[in-house]
């Protein structure tokens, strides 16, 4: 559905010139357009075969591992995957090729974090950061959450994450500031989108003892909570809505863990507690539809069109 997907989302037709721009280049043209791994397959579906439909199929697939992985992770996966459904699944991932890979993998990055394995961790992270360089975003929350000493790791790691920062931002340093800051471009929704992540932030602030998970997790997703909500303030101090509207992208995954497990944070552990999901899947509804029927950008997903459905009809 993601990967197949026809002359749907709002930048169907940069993806295509972006293979296109690649067509009878040498592989080592890839150094000079950007993200590499994204690049990397821009490359192969031009010149090897797939066009733009390989692209999204490795994409969808990256995605889809770290959205399958990051719910089953969670006591209640189909909740989980029904709060990413209206926003994530069908905005971000067919809508931002690229970060929707990040945060895919950012995801499957986060379950890794679950049994401490914070090389993994990095690993996963670093592998993102090729698809879309703001994915790095998330790691000094990881170490600092898993450190025992986490003072003086926050002071050993500001140094080499401001180098590492640096490194994978300059290429792309000029053209965000162009675009995002100095042209000010405006998101549409963006104060809606990163309420959606303050809402779960305040909810795990205010009952966070009353969720069954690891203490390093505990602080990891605490962190998460107070970075959502300082977003909000720096909606409202910078220029550029869009900048960071695409930042509180990463921050999806708060919705997800948050939600899927409210009913048996505030319910009553170890019962269905129909109440509370019920709230949840009416929730996701709304926003589903709200998105749908008023977002600036849906006439961009509808009708929905896909192969092989597509060929069928065509």
């Amino acid at each position: 559905m993601i990967g197949f997907r026809f002359e749907v989302g709002g930048d169907w037709n940069a993806y295509l010139i972006f293979v296109g721009d690649l067509q009878g280049e040498s592989f080592g043209a890839v150094l000079g357009f950007g993200d590499l791994g994204y690049q990397i397959l821009n490359w192969l579906g031009a010149n090897v075969g797939g066009g733009v439909y390989f692209v999204n199929m490795v994409c969808s697939t990256l995605f889809g591992l770290g959205l399958a992985s990051f719910c089953r992770n969670q006591p209640r996966p189909w909740l989980a995957l029904m709060v990413a459904v209206p926003y994530l699944v069908i905005v971000v991932s067919m809508g931002y090729t690229r970060q929707g890979v990040a945060i895919g993998l950012a995801m499957l990055a986060i379950t890794k974090l679950h049994i401490s394995d914070i090389r993994r961790f990095l690993l996963w992270i670093t592998l993102a950061a090729l698809f879309h360089k703001s994915a790095v975003i998330l790691m000094p929350f990881a170490i600092f959450a898993t450190s025992r000493f986490r003072f003086l790791t926050f002071v050993g790691l500001a140094i080499p994450l401001a180098l590492l920062l640096a490194l994978l931002l300059q290429l792309q340093l000029d053209y965000f500031l162009y675009n995002y800051i100095e042209a000010e471009y405006e998101s549409s929704g963006a104060g809606l989108r990163i309420a959606m992540n303050a809402i779960p932030a305040v909810v795990f602030l205010a009952f966070n003892k009353r969720f069954s998970i690891e203490p390093h997790m505990r602080i990891f997703w605490l962190l998460m909570a107070w970075g959502a909500l300082l977003l909000i303030i720096v909606l409202m101090l910078s220029p550029s809505s869009t900048a960071v509207d695409r930042v509180a992208l990463y921050w999806i995954p708060l919705q997800l863990f948050v939600l899927s497990r409210l009913p048996d944070a505030i319910g009553v552990p170890g019962r269905r507690n129909p109440f509370w999901v019920t709230l949840i899947v009416v929730y996701s509804s709304t926003v589903m539809l709200a998105w749908l029927f008023f977002a600036d950008t849906a006439h961009a997903w509808l009708p929905y069109r896909f192969y092989p459905w597509e060929a069928l009809w065509s």
